[in-house]
């Protein structure tokens, strides 16, 4: 039987139009942009990177973690309210992992909340969470919404798309 971790939540609000923010949200190939702190080598999954059916593949920069790779396919996409992302990870990608961003309207601009939670498959894979991965990840997803901010909010350099593998 697979058993969820609690889900952790961060968020910040962005001053520009919910519309907005969801249109860059929506494709994915924007995501390394403001993850590649923590989420290195990104590679698309299909041509087009926008909407549902949309992926990457990238590999998770963790301190001992030796199974870095993961993927993620936007399986929902409901504009302008939320995003909500399936993939694996892990060792033989046995880890389940489930990610929303939501989008509501705030005084001054959009608040973007972003969830995560995780099935993972084996006792091992429970302990490496209960060891600081859990933590790890949220204090990288809180900066990465920083860095999402400040792109859309400051018009900040912006850095390379993502493209398809092998290209």
């Amino acid at each position: 039987m697979l058993r969820r971790v609690n889900p952790f939540s961060v968020s910040t609000t962005i001053a520009r139009p919910r519309e907005e923010v969801f249109a860059y949200l929506q494709d994915i190939a924007n995501h390394a942009e403001f993850t590649d702190h923590y989420l290195k080598q990104w590679r698309l999954t299909r041509e087009d990177s926008v909407g549902r059916g949309a992926g990457a593949r990238f590999r998770v920069d963790a301190p001992l973690n030796r199974f870095g790779w993961s993927d993620v396919t936007l399986v929902e996409v409901d504009p302008p309210f939320r995003i909500v992302e399936s993939g694996r990870g892990g060792k033989f990608n046995r880890v389940r992992v489930h990610s929303t961003y939501t989008l509501d309207p705030a005084p001054g601009g959009t608040r973007v909340t972003f969830t995560s939670e995780t099935e993972p498959a084996t006792a091992t894979d429970r302990v490496m969470e209960s060891l600081g991965a859990r933590g790890w990840l949220r204090r990288k997803a809180k900066k990465a919404l920083r860095r999402l901010r400040s792109i859309l909010e400051e018009d900040e350099e912006r850095g390379q798309r993502v493209t398809l593998a092998g290209r």
